[in-house]
């Protein structure tokens, strides 16, 4: 398995609180994307390259609480930052099932979708976000199908250079990604931390 990365998921406590922060860091702010009405959020997304995107995420006070909980609830309690990060998958099912054989439990593989503000249905497949390996250390696996990509209409705000991994259990968390094909910069930390250094009209900046 090999994955390009598809894009790194922002948390913020409401969506206009990420948004001005992203445009701090950046210089670019970010334009709204839409609702999730299945994980309770909507999003707010900055393209970091031609199939690379940043997306916002924060809860949708209009929306109701799905069953599961809201997604990334736990991390909307806590200042604006990475949560986790997503991989491009072609063959998201075959994917999934050899990430299981080895351990890397991503879930079922459900379709997703949320519409744009201007009214166009975006569609995808995805593993199941609410999994979380490894506190989000460990990607989920999407596949867009014939849908767009989102980082083609979203403001280009910079390039993503490397993205690096703190984590109490570093050696199995750098494992896991080895047999997922990713070489990532993994070391321990007392608590889960993920940063992304972007190469932006301003110079490099880190986001964690």
């Amino acid at each position: 398995m090999n994955f390009p990365i598809d894009h790194i998921v922002y948390a913020a406590p409401d969506l206009e609180t990420g948004i001005d922060e992203i445009e701090r860091l950046l210089g670019v702010r970010p334009i709204r994307g839409g609702k999730h009405p299945r994980y309770g959020t909507h999003n707010a997304l900055v393209s970091l390259g031609d199939s690379i995107y940043l997306e916002v995420i924060a809860p949708d006070p209009s929306l109701d609480t799905p069953e599961n909980g809201r997604l990334l609830q736990e991390h909307f309690e806590k200042e604006p930052h990475i949560a986790t990060w997503v991989l491009q998958s072609e063959q998201i099912e075959k994917d999934a099932s050899n990430a299981r054989n080895h351990g890397i439990m991503l879930g079922k593989v459900s379709m997703g979708k949320r519409e744009k503000p201007d009214g166009t249905l975006l569609s995808w497949q995805l593993t199941d976000p609410y999994a979380l390996p490894r506190d989000g250390a460990i990607p989920f696996l999407i596949n867009w199908g014939n849908t767009p990509h989102p980082a083609q209409s979203a403001p280009k705000a910079g390039t993503l250079v490397s993205l690096s991994i703190q984590h109490p259990e570093a050696e199995e968390v750098s494992r896991q990604l080895m047999h997922m094909g990713l070489h990532v910069c993994v070391e321990r930390g007392p608590a889960i931390k993920i940063s992304a250094v972007i190469k932006t009209q301003k110079g490099m900046v880190t986001i964690e």
